[in-house]
């Protein structure tokens, strides 16, 4: 019998990325649904609408309140998570109230980033905490319910981006012509495009053997910042300006933004794990596992790029 999907949180920013590539692939699943708010419903008629006429059932009601949790979990067998670092906590409910709800099967946490259990740095690293409570809830509370971690790397949208404001963090302007690299420019990071993510979470769904109970590492490419920024000269046709922000300066700016309660210091502390290796791993990655066997390359997602800032 085929998979019925419901998925928390997929009104935000990959949230709806993920929903796509459900329904791109409808055909694999015996039902669709979102859960959310029915004031973010409310406030969203037109991406609504796009997702009732694609079949998606929009259940609304409060991811904080048992019963309606309770009622919405009626009739599926998979649960997605795509919320938000704000309501992350939020998922051990979630979870709990999916445990003991024999219907639900497989739980998929809001993971989509950052490998929080990478190393032995890993578990002081202060934006992994929230998701690392959820994981520790997980292997300590939980006995029926499988799970799946789907282990993203940073999203290529944003690691090759504009940035996020602080131009010390890194970033590509296409308009201005400039790239801000962190590091020397030649440490590799792995990255994953949003509709990738999307396709590899499909993938893993419908090879429930390969990904259960267990993280999958995947991505849609490896590259370097020199590399990246070669790819937007030879698409632009002409050639940047480059600075670099070395890792001692980053750890530097990372430790400021932390002591001053900045927003951008989990930023910061992304980009110098990423430049630390921090998306690199000995064993092989899961791609081929679960069948997810096209990514996107470096090229598209300059070529993405180019396009959303022009």
């Amino acid at each position: 019998m085929a998979d019925k999907v419901i998925v928390f949180g997929a009104t935000g920013t990959i949230g709806k990325f993920l929903i796509a590539s459900l329904i791109q692939n409808s055909k694999s699943f015996e039902r669709l649904a979102i859960f959310a708010r029915s004031s973010t419903i409310d406030s969203k008629p037109e991406y609504v609408q796009f997702l009732k006429d694609s079949g998606v059932e929009i259940i609304t009601g409060d991811v904080r309140n048992e019963a309606d949790v309770l009622k919405a979990y009626e009739g599926f067998n998979i649960v997605v998570s795509a919320v938000g670092r704000n309501v992350i906590l939020d998922q051990i409910d979630l979870i709990r109230l999916a445990e003991k709800t024999p219907n639900i099967k497989r739980f998929f946490p809001s993971e989509f980033g950052t490998d929080i259990e990478f190393g032995p740095k890993s578990p002081n690293e202060k934006p992994h905490q929230l998701k690392l409570k959820v994981r520790g809830y997980i292997k300590n509370e939980v006995k029926r319910l499988e799970h799946t971690y789907l282990v993203t790397g940073p999203y290529a949208e944003f690691y090759i981006g504009k940035g996020f404001g602080d131009q010390k963090a890194g970033g590509f302007d296409v308009q201005a012509k400039k790239a801000v690299l962190c590091g020397t420019g030649d440490d590799k990071v792995a990255l994953m495009t949003m509709p990738d993510v999307g396709d590899a979470l499909v993938s893993a769904i419908l090879h429930p053997e390969a990904s259960k109970n267990r993280a999958l590492i995947v991505n849609s490419f490896t590259t370097t910042p020199h590399e990246i920024l070669a790819e937007y000269e030879k698409q632009t046709g002409s050639k940047w300006d480059v600075s670099y922000t070395l890792l001692d300066e980053l750890v530097h700016l990372e430790e400021q933004a932390w002591n001053a309660e900045e927003p951008r210091a989990t930023g910061f502390t992304l980009r110098r794990v990423w430049t630390e290796g921090g998306t690199l791993y000995d064993r092989p990655r899961d791609n081929e596992a679960i069948g997810f066997t096209t990514p996107d390359s470096l090229a598209d997602a300059v070529a993405t790029a180019i396009k959303v800032q022009s």
